[in-house]
């Protein structure tokens, strides 16, 4: 490529810029707007599931679906701060799983609020300290997140979002190679993730569960004999080095996160709703029960007993069903789930991860 030519594509691209920042300007400004007019919560989690979705399938390329949608996302939360600044609590202390599915979700602008237990995330949520909290619900590898359940079956709050996070993890260490390593440190659920790693290339060294990976983090970035199990945004934050990437056995470990707050979100073409009910003691009680979403042709999408607390053997179900609770076939099915179980509580309806 001649000289002229790297010249002329640099000015297309300063005079793209300048469009897109004058574009940018616009938008925001069209953004300002709308929060003067509205009436109710100015995040409209159904309203940026439909843009993200639109924008992936107008792209043209050469950038990924994925990747457009990650800027929008980042155009949206900047503008939606210029309405509104959001305050959002997540699992802390900052460089967990939690807080990168929080940033995922809402992008940069919000202030994000580290909690220290999923309780207190909830206790944040309710009190109105903050507008929405991010919870931990289920792992691919691992099941479901038994606290957040039991809470969500307590608390006055609503899902109104999910969050589907690719759980990368990796050996992060001051020490220069993974033989100098005596004690490793990290959350249960992720030592368990990467059992069969750890079973070939430390099989003798200490394992040390810990309250979260950003913990282990820290505390591997103050003890130059040990090791962390965590993801990348910890080890950054703490300065440790990568002895080994990608180390989880499961090339496909997800963790679904939930959004809760005091709404849940109108419908959005497609979306879930998340429930929790009873079933009389009896037998055939829990076909029973299910026959109602069959009935009305509504799919459902997850199936979860916990223990009530109420009573020795009694459980609860946790329900996912595909569509919106504004649905005529899920509102239908609602309806007769209502008259066949001993209780029901309808937990929110969302947007399904556009992202």
């Amino acid at each position: 490529m001649s000289e002229e030519e790297l010249s002329r594509l640099r000015a297309d691209i300063d005079r793209l810029d300048r469009e897109i920042l004058e574009r940018l300007g616009q938008r925001a400004g069209c953004a300002k707007k709308i929060g003067e007019i509205k009436r109710g919560p100015i995040y409209r989690p159904e309203r940026e599931a439909q843009v993200l979705r639109k924008i992936a399938d107008l792209n043209p390329g050469p950038l990924s679906g994925e990747a457009v949608q990650r800027i929008f996302r980042e155009i949206m939360s900047w503008c939606l701060a210029l309405e509104q600044p959001l305050k959002v609590a997540f699992l802390g202390p900052a460089g967990t799983f939690s807080e990168s599915a929080a940033r995922k979700h809402f992008g940069g602008a919000p202030d994000f609020q580290p909690q220290g237990t999923i309780d207190e995330v909830f206790h944040a949520v309710e009190s109105g300290g903050v507008a929405y909290g991010i919870v931990p619900v289920e792992n691919s590898t691992e099941g479901a997140v038994g606290r957040t359940l039991d809470l969500l079956l307590a608390s006055s709050a609503s899902i109104c979002g999910e969050v589907k996070l690719r759980i990368r993890q990796h050996f992060l260490s001051q020490a220069a190679s993974i033989t100098d390593v005596k004690r490793i440190y990290s959350h249960s659920q992720s030592l368990a993730q990467c059992q069969d790693w750890l079973a070939r290339h430390a099989a003798g060294v200490d394992r040390v569960p810990v309250a979260s990976n950003a913990e282990a983090a820290r505390m591997a970035s103050t003890d130059p004999e040990s090791a962390a199990i965590a993801g990348e945004a910890a080890g950054q934050l703490y300065g440790l080095g990568f002895l080994a990437s990608d180390i989880e056995d499961d090339p496909n470990n997800t963790t679904r996160f939930l959004v809760i707050g005091k709404h849940d979100a109108g419908p959005s073409g497609k979306d879930k709703t998340s429930l929790v009910c009873s079933a009389p003691n009896r037998p055939g009680a829990v076909f029973f029960l299910l026959e109602s979403f069959a009935k009305h042709g509504v799919s459902m999408t997850k199936l979860e007993s916990r223990p009530s607390r109420t009573g020795l053997w009694e459980y609860v179900f946790y329900i996912d069903v595909e569509g919106n609770r504004a649905d005529d076939a899920v509102a239908n099915a609602l309806a007769d789930l209502q008259d066949r179980a001993a209780f029901v509580k309808v937990l929110g309806s969302y947007p399904a991860a556009a992202l």
